[in-house]
């Protein structure tokens, strides 16, 4: 969809949204839109039987022990209750048709409204392995509940294997030392977070999991998962094997974007929205389905950000789109991660082989801000555990601005 094509779909009060998408992205949008004085009808579709609930906290604090995961719950009956809205869950949208803003649904039945806003998240990918479909992940609701039960089995001590050092993985393997297990991480790649990080970021972030008392191993090529006596062997492809009481893995997600093909809706990594989000007359998309045009200090490009505070953003502008007609101030993407006893916190979107400098703390200190850039212009900020840092630099990404001006300035340091 080109920049300059913009799609007006404001809402009048007689509308009927269907929201499809029951996480944090579409519940947020139920909020804003209520919010927003919008008094006609929703239906929130949402695949999980579970009221919209919060996914960060199931690899913290619920899988820590620190948490029931029904505290991770969005929408209280309450919520639910002053929002109005109509719940379809425990079904699969399986069709849409963009002309009629007709639903289809796995139960036969289907919704029609006059506007549809596709919020459908990403799932967990399949570790590429013979087995693997079958190993669990953790990414909803019933992953943690399955996790927790598998965890209440087994003796203090015993050996976990978190396959893939990204940050769900790291996050688990912090959950589970804190709970007395025994934690090892296999990293397919030289360092955790390389590919999403960079060279030298990841570099700097290497030890978190030795100095927590967690051992990461790298470079680690799995050929296969196999149940043994009651636990599991992986195998390796250089020929080695390593026994667990129970695995998991967290090597990444995925989108399902089958039942939208045939819809006219242009599909590129995720559904391709205007500046607005809009991906037709009365269809839009927001957060992690969402690959929208996003405006860099640098340039524009089209992303897709799987972020939590990108689908509450998100969900807050097409809210006030659909009713007002304007458009918010551009966001400022931002995620944070706590592994390993310290914060991972990012703002901007910047690439990995983007340029990237330290200006405030050090590896040693374990606290420390650096900034990215590209062409000599800033893209981005990443800090470790030094979060008032980071978002005291945070002006520096609402205008273009050169990396001298950046190295010069002391924002941080306030």
């Amino acid at each position: 969809m080109a920049r300059d094509v913009r799609i007006v779909s404001q809402l009048l009060p007689t509308d009927h949204v269907t929201v499809v998408g029951a996480g944090v992205a579409g519940w947020r949008f139920v909020e804003s839109l209520r919010r927003e004085g919008f008094e006609g009808d929703i239906t929130l579709v949402g695949e999980e039987p579970h009221a919209p609930y919060d996914r960060p906290p199931l690899s913290k604090q619920v899988l820590s022990g620190k948490w029931d995961v029904t505290k991770a719950t969005l929408a209280t009956p309450e919520l639910l209750d002053e929002a109005g809205v109509t719940l379809r869950l425990g079904v699969r949208a399986t069709k849409l048709d963009v002309a009629t803003t007709t639903v289809d649904l796995s139960d036969g039945s289907s919704v029609t409204g006059t506007h549809v806003v596709l919020a459908i998240g990403t799932r967990a990918r399949a570790l590429s392995v013979p087995s693997g479909e079958s190993l669990p992940t953790l990414r909803n609701h019933d992953d943690v509940t399955r996790l927790t039960a598998t965890l209440d089995s087994l003796d203090q001590g015993s050996v976990v294997v978190v396959i893939g050092g990204g940050f769900v993985g790291a996050e688990v393997a912090t959950s589970l030392k804190s709970r007395g297990f025994t934690p090892l991480v296999l990293e397919v790649a030289d360092r955790p977070l390389l590919s999403v990080l960079g060279e030298d970021v990841s570099k700097w972030l290497a030890s978190l999991g030795h100095d927590a008392g967690i051992e990461v191993r790298t470079n680690q090529k799995i050929s296969d998962v196999r149940a043994l006596r009651g636990g599991f062997v992986v195998e390796l492809k250089d020929g080695s094997r390593v026994e667990a009481s129970a695995v998991l893995a967290a090597v990444g997600s995925s989108l399902d974007l089958a039942w939208l093909e045939g819809s006219g809706l242009t599909l590129d990594d995720g559904v391709v929205v205007d500046l607005d989000l809009q991906a037709a007359p009365r269809v839009a998309a927001i957060g992690d389905v969402a690959r929208f045009s996003w405006t860099s200090t640098v340039s524009e490009e089209l992303v897709r950000i799987e972020h939590w505070q990108v689908a509450t953003d998100h969900a807050a502008h097409l809210a006030h789109y659909w009713m007002s007609g304007e458009s918010p101030a551009p966001m400022v993407p931002y995620f944070w991660s706590d592994q390993y006893g310290k914060k991972i916190q990012m703002l901007g979107h910047p690439h990995p082989e983007d340029d990237v400098v330290r200006v405030s703390g050090s590896p040693e200190e374990s606290k420390w801000l650096a900034l990215y850039s590209r062409d000599g212009v800033v893209t981005g900020f990443v800090a470790l555990s030094h979060p008032r840092a980071l978002m005291l630099a945070k002006p520096l990404l609402e205008r273009k601005t050169l990396l001298v001006e950046a190295l010069a300035s002391t924002l941080w340091e306030a």
